[in-house]
């Protein structure tokens, strides 16, 4: 054999190396982003289940007129399929955002605004590992040699956050307050 077909074999061998090497680090990486879409979707779930539990505490809470319209869209975020999820659970977030928060007491207040606030940053991680996921799969070499397998394509989760919501904050014990008063931050 002569020196130049042994640096070409040697050269093909390194090729089919990198190239295979590529492949199982791309395969991994989207093994790892759907292992980290199905925790978040896990995770997406908890906090609408979450919400679903503040908005029964304020509908039990007395004196709200509107408690009808919104046991209401409770009951039909929780039985709405995959396909009616996000138009179902935009019902029940208008049915919050006209509720009276200021008519329930102050537990009820709080699990519904920290249930929001929950919901929103379980929405968005959801929704970036979406992203994430998305952007490798379009990848032409994922694409070519089907790394996703049979894997279902990632789709973003969309609802309106609660506008102009402010989380209610509990008061420190007495004891607290200033402590921390003369310290730079």
């Amino acid at each position: 054999m002569s020196p130049l077909t042994v640096s070409a074999l040697a050269g093909g061998f390194l090729l089919l190396v990198w190239a295979a090497t590529l492949c199982i680090t791309r395969a991994r990486r989207l093994d790892r982003l759907h292992v980290r879409m199905d925790a978040a979707r896990a995770g997406l779930q908890v906090a609408l289940e979450q919400r679903w539990a503040a908005a029964d505490l304020a509908v039990a809470a007395p004196g709200d007129p509107g408690g009808a319209a919104l046991r209401a869209a409770v009951a039909l975020a929780r039985g709405a399929d995959a396909a009616d999820r996000e138009a179902a659970e935009n019902t029940l977030g208008r049915a919050l955002a006209a509720l009276d928060r200021a008519r329930l007491p102050g537990p009820a207040q709080r699990e519904l605004a920290e249930a929001e606030l929950m919901l929103a940053l379980a929405r968005r991680v959801h929704n970036d590992a979406v992203r994430d996921t998305l952007a490798l799969r379009s990848r032409r070499l994922v694409r070519w040699l089907h790394l996703a397998g049979t894997a279902p394509m990632p789709v973003y989760f969309e609802i309106a956050d609660p506008a102009g919501r402010r989380a209610v904050t509990t008061p420190a014990p007495a004891g607290d307050r200033d402590a921390g008063a003369g310290a730079a931050y």
